[in-house]
C-alpha cells in the first residue's frame, strides 16, 4: 500500500520547493500547518488483499528462525548462515499456506500455532535437546532422534482431537520447556528439573530424545493465559487468579518459598482478592497488572526492579508497586534486569538496570522513567502515533506502534535487533520491514514479527 500527497502539499512541506517541478518556494507557518493536516490519500492495486507475513531475525545457528537454507544451503559454495542481522521473511509459512495464530520464542527455539484449511496444529523449530519441541525421529524407525530442527515441523499433542475445532489457544516457551494452552487443558514438555512443567521432579530424569508432553494436573478449568519465565511457569485464570510452579530460588514463583515447586499452586500476597488481567516475566522477575491498572511484582530484585518496595534482592510473595505519575497502566513487560510499563496514552516507562533506551549514560533507574514519545515516531507530521504493545527479551526490548512500526533497543547479540548491527543500541530504533507489524515476540537472541502486507 502506498501513500500519496498532492502536488501542493509537496511544495509546502519542502521549503526548497516541489521536487516534481523544481520551483523554489518558501512556505509560511500557516501553509505548513495546513500541509500537516491535509488528508493523506491511500491507495492499493485493484483486487489486492492483505496477506499475513512472518519475519524472523537473530541467531540462526540453532534453527530457531525456521529457515532451512540457512543451515543447509542449496548451493554448494554457499556458507551456512549463523546470524541474520536483518528481518527475513519466513517463506515456509507462505509456501505451506498456513496462517499463524500465535507464536512463542524460547532460548534458541520457536513454537507456532497455525491453521491450515481450518485445521489447527503446533509447529516447532530450533533446539530440541530437552524435548521442548517433542519427539522427532528422522527417518522414522531408524532411532535417529533430532536434537535440532532447522525448519518448522508438527508437534504432537496427545489427547487433542484432530479436526476443525479451535483447540489451540496459546503458546509459551522458557529456557528449555514449553507450555501449550488448549481447550482441553494445559500441556507441557521439555526440561522439568525444577518442576517448571507442572509435575513432580524425578531425580535423574532424562529429558532428551523422549516424548514427555503431559497434561498439567491441579489447575482450574478457566486458565486463560500461560507464561514461561526462565525456569518457572505462571498460569492466569479468567477470573484473575494466578498459579505458578518451577524454580523458586529468587522468589519468582511468588509462593512464599524459595524452594522449587512441581505442582501449580495459587499465589496470594497483595494480589489475593485482586482481579489480575495480565502477567509478564522473561527471566526471574515477575510483573502483574490488575483490571484497575495497579502493578504488582515479585522475584528477582538484584537490579532495582522491585526497589520501590524493598531493599532485599529477592521478593517471594506478590507486592503492590506504588508506581506514580505514569497514568493508568495497561501493559507490562519484564526482562532480565529491567522492566517496562505502557499507559493508556501509549507512553512507555522503563526502570531497572542495563540498556534502558535512554542513552549510554543512563543504565540504572530505581523508578519508572518516560521514554520520550518522539523516539517511537511521534512528531508534528504524526502527532497521534502511540505505542500499542511492549515486549521484553532477556537483554533486548521492543515496542509496536499503532502505525504498524516496530522500535527496538538493547543488546544486539547475534543480530537479534534486526537493524544490521550486533552491538548495543541505546535508543529505540525503527526496524525496517516492508509490512505493517501487529505483534512481536522476543527470545533470548532471536526475534519473530507477525505482520500484514499488501504486496
Amino acid at each position: 500500500m502506498s501513500t500519496l500527497r498532492g502536488h501542493a502539499v509537496l511544495s509546502k512541506l519542502y521549503q526548497g520547493g516541489c521536487s516534481l517541478c523544481g520551483q523554489v518556494r518558501y512556505a509560511s507557518r500557516e501553509e505548513k500547518r495546513q500541509a500537516r493536516t491535509e488528508e493523506v490519500i491511500q491507495f492499493k492495486a485493484p483486487g489486492t488483499q492483505p496477506a499475513e507475513r512472518v519475519y524472523v531475525w537473530g541467531h540462526a545457528r540453532t534453527g530457531a528462525l525456521g529457515v532451512r537454507t540457512y543451515l543447509r544451503p542449496e548451493r554448494r559454495r554457499q556458507h551456512a548462515v549463523t546470524e541474520q542481522p536483518r528481518p527475513a521473511r519466513l517463506r515456509f509459512i507462505d509456501e505451506n499456506h498456513v496462517e499463524v495464530k500465535d507464536v512463542a520464542c524460547g532460548y534458541g527455539f520457536t513454537l507456532f500455532a497455525v491453521e491450515r484449511n481450518r485445521i489447527q496444529m503446533v509447529l516447532g523449530t530450533g533446539i530440541n535437546t530437552d524435548s521442548q519441541l517433542g519427539f522427532h525421529e528422522f527417518p522414522k524407525n531408524t532411532g535417529r532422534v533430532l536434537d535440532y530442527l532447522i525448519e518448522p515441523v508438527p508437534v504432537a499433542i496427545p489427547g487433542i482431537p484432530e479436526g476443525r475445532e479451535k483447540n489451540i489457544l496459546q503458546l509459551a516457551c522458557g529456557r528449555a520447556h514449553s507450555v501449550i494452552l488448549t481447550k482441553h487443558g494445559v500441556f507441557s514438555q521439555g526440561n522439568n528439573a525444577y518442576g517448571q512443567c507442572g509435575r513432580p521432579v524425578v531425580e535423574g530424569e532424562i529429558f532428551n530424545k523422549i516424548s514427555n508432553i503431559q497434561k498439567i494436573e491441579g489447575l482450574p478449568d478457566n486458565v486463560s493465559k500461560v507464561l514461561c519465565g526462565q525456569d518457572h511457569t505462571l498460569f492466569l485464570t479468567s477470573d484473575g487468579q494466578v498459579f505458578s510452579c518451577g524454580l523458586g530460588a529468587d522468589g519468582q514463583t511468588g509462593l512464599e518459598t524459595y524452594e522449587n515447586v512441581g505442582r501449580p499452586r495459587r499465589l496470594m500476597g497483595d494480589i489475593d482478592g485482586v482481579r489480575i488481567t495480565d502477567i509478564a516475566s522473561r527471566a526471574d522477575c515477575v510483573l502483574a497488572i490488575s483490571e484497575s491498572g495497579d502493578v504488582f511484582g515479585w522475584g528477582n530484585s538484584e537490579y532495582n526492579q522491585l526497589s520501590m518496595v524493598t531493599q532485599e534482592t529477592q521478593v517471594s510473595v506478590p507486592k503492590y508497586l506504588p508506581i506514580k505519575n505514569c497514568g493508568k497502566i495497561t501493559q507490562i513487560a519484564s526482562g532480565g534486569s529491567s522492566c517496562m510499563v505502557l499507559n493508556e496514552k501509549g507512553e512507555v516507562y522503563v526502570w531497572g538496570f542495563g540498556v534502558l533506551g535512554k542513552g549510554p549514560k543512563v543504565d540504572v533507574l530505581t523508578r519508572p522513567s518516560l521514554l520520550p514519545p518522539p523516539l517511537f515516531g511521534r512528531n508534528e507530521l504524526s502527532p497521534d502515533v502511540r505505542v500499542k504493545q511492549i515486549k521484553s527479551g532477556i537483554s533486548h526490548f521492543g515496542a509496536v506502534t499503532d502505525a504498524g512500526d516496530l522500535y527496538i533497543w538493547g543488546k544486539g547479540k547475534h543480530g537479534s535487533l534486526g537493524i544490521y548491527k550486533t552491538d548495543v543500541q541505546y535508543f529505540p530504533l525503527k526496524v525496517s520491514i516492508p509490512a505493517l507489524i501487529h505483534r512481536v515476540e522476543l527470545g533470548v537472541d532471536h526475534t519473530v514479527a507477525l505482520c500484514t502486507s499488501y504486496t
